[in-house]
């Protein structure tokens, strides 16, 4: 298993869906994790995440069906299904967790050495800022609230395996992906 965790910005999720994609030998697939907010572009339910409703997901927390979730922000949790990575793991899938800090050293802390956590950390918390505006898709009030946290979520660093640093895209692509590579053969 493979837990990629970082600050929103960081690089993460373009560098997961690369490794999936360009890739096929490391036999990664996502464990989708679910989620409070709503959806953002063409992100669909089942796919990205499965979007549910701060009820329904407050429901499923108290039923016991998460092997991890955090309440990131008032009412918009993220967590992943106990089942859905039960399901993946008999089917011989190399799951990957694409989770927050928290979440990610959750899991750790439940698989241990079954599991690669990497930390992806943005060269700076300015160049986060820059990569966050760029995006387009968040308030300036949203930005700063998300800087504010990934000042905090950068002190989870040390409790992950392995960090990369994304300063260069490229170069942060091909270190996940020897990282990745040596944990699977051993």
């Amino acid at each position: 298993m493979l837990i990629v965790s970082a600050p929103s910005g960081s690089g993460k999720s373009t560098i997961v869906n690369w490794l999936m994609q360009e890739h096929p030998e490391l036999k990664l697939y996502f464990s989708v994790s679910c989620t409070s907010r709503a959806p953002r572009g063409t992100e669909r339910d089942g796919v990205e995440y499965f979007f549910l409703t701060p009820e329904a997901f407050r429901e499923k927390i108290a039923n016991g069906e998460f092997l991890e979730y955090e309440e990131v922000y008032h009412d918009r949790f993220y967590g992943t299904l106990k089942a859905q990575v039960e399901r993946q793991r008999e089917a011989g899938q190399n799951v990957v967790f694409d989770v927050d800090v928290k979440g990610g050293v959750n899991i750790k802390r439940y698989y241990g050495d079954e599991a690669l956590s990497l930390f992806v950390q943005p060269p700076s918390v300015e160049e986060l800022r820059h990569r966050l505006e760029g995006r387009g898709t968040d308030t300036p009030e949203a930005i700063a609230e998300r800087l504010a946290k990934a000042e905090y979520e950068l002190t989870f660093a040390p409790q992950f395996d392995r960090v990369v640093v994304n300063d260069d895209l490229e170069t942060a692509k091909q270190e996940a992906l020897q990282i990745i590579k040596d944990f699977l053969n051993d």
